[in-house]
């Protein structure tokens, strides 16, 4: 088991404060209404997910975008290279670039099940807030955070995330007050103890710029031979210092997160386009089908063939359900 980032507990801090408690008990029956079955619900709002589960969810690897996510009833765990970091109803989750991560919802129950609502954090919004100087300035951060955190869920905070739920069942009002209230959480993050974290998505200087756009060209070009010298070169890096800042933002080396990145297109591939498993494996750049199963086996816990075959029966069974 990896670092115990964040253990969080029902009557830690502010579990037990009555106005906080209130809010994400509204919270709670707002999402249960607006998603009456399990799994991930798009709602018409751009970028805010709401996500249901009845039961505990085995471990499940995939991408973590950089967004919000507030936990009204429930807990889960994340898994970032070693690092382990727990969030539930008193602590949310934000996230600031693009991280393969294991998931696993690891408190539900059909009676009390996990309602969680994540909203996407968009770097342009983000910077416009910023450069509208409503923001108090921060000193950035002698080195680039980690790309993943849990803290407490502030009053004011949790209070425009359940304005922005309620949104959904007046969506006439949507396109008018849905910007407001996006802007203003994103304003009590900016203010609020991850405020460098969520800086660090829109910045355009120094390190965080440069390991930002490190993570922007492997995303492009995870297909092609990896030369860290190079990359680091035109990041105007050392290969040391990419390496460093690197593992410092994501928990990984350059090299692992592109391997990761090559498993995760690789199993879209075979899910969504049903390729088999060697035509996946070169079009995310393996020379060798035998090494790209071992990876696979080693990443997924099974062959490329059983985890897809797994894959389509559990998301038959969803639609079914």
């Amino acid at each position: 088991m990896g670092d115990v980032i964040e253990l969080a507990g029902d009557n830690h801090h502010n579990g037990c404060d009555p106005a906080i408690a209130a809010l994400r008990r509204e919270l709670a029956a707002t999402i249960a209404r607006c998603a009456p079955n399990d799994g991930p619900h798009e709602t018409a709002i751009g970028g805010l997910t709401l996500y249901r589960a009845s039961a505990p969810t085995e471990p499940s690897r995939g991408m973590y975008k950089p967004a919000l996510v507030v936990v009204a009833q429930g807990a889960k765990r994340a898994l970032l290279g070693d690092e382990a970091f727990y969030y539930d109803e008193a602590h949310c989750l934000l996230t600031s670039v693009d991280l393969p991560c294991v998931g696993q919802v690891v408190r539900a129950s059909p009676e009390h099940p996990y309602l969680c609502f994540t909203l996407a954090l968009d770097p342009h919004r983000v910077a416009e807030l910023i450069a509208d100087n409503g923001v108090p300035d921060i000193a950035p951060p002698a080195a680039p955070p980690r790309g993943m955190a849990t803290n407490l869920v502030s009053e004011p905070l949790l209070d425009a995330v359940l304005r922005l739920t309620r949104l959904l069942e007046v969506p006439h009002d949507i396109a008018v007050l849905a910007p407001l209230i996006e802007r203003e959480i994103l304003y009590r993050l900016l203010t609020g103890e991850q405020g460098a974290r969520l800086r660090r998505i829109a910045a355009n200087v120094g390190p965080a710029r440069q390991i930002a756009r490190a993570i922007e060209w492997l995303k492009q070009h995870f297909a092609e031979s990896l030369r860290i010298e190079e990359l680091a070169s035109t990041l105007h890096m050392s290969a040391s210092s990419l390496h460093h800042h690197f593992k410092a933002v994501t928990a990984m080396s350059p090299l692992q997160y592109q391997k990761q990145l090559r498993l995760h297109e690789a199993r879209r591939l075979m899910l969504a386009e049903l390729l088999d498993a060697a035509s996946a494996a070169r079009r995310v750049g393996y020379e060798s089908a035998s090494q790209f199963s071992r990876e696979y086996s080693r990443y997924y816990g099974a062959p490329p063939l059983r985890d897809v075959a797994q894959l389509r029966g559990q998301l038959e069974a969803v639609g079914t359900a």
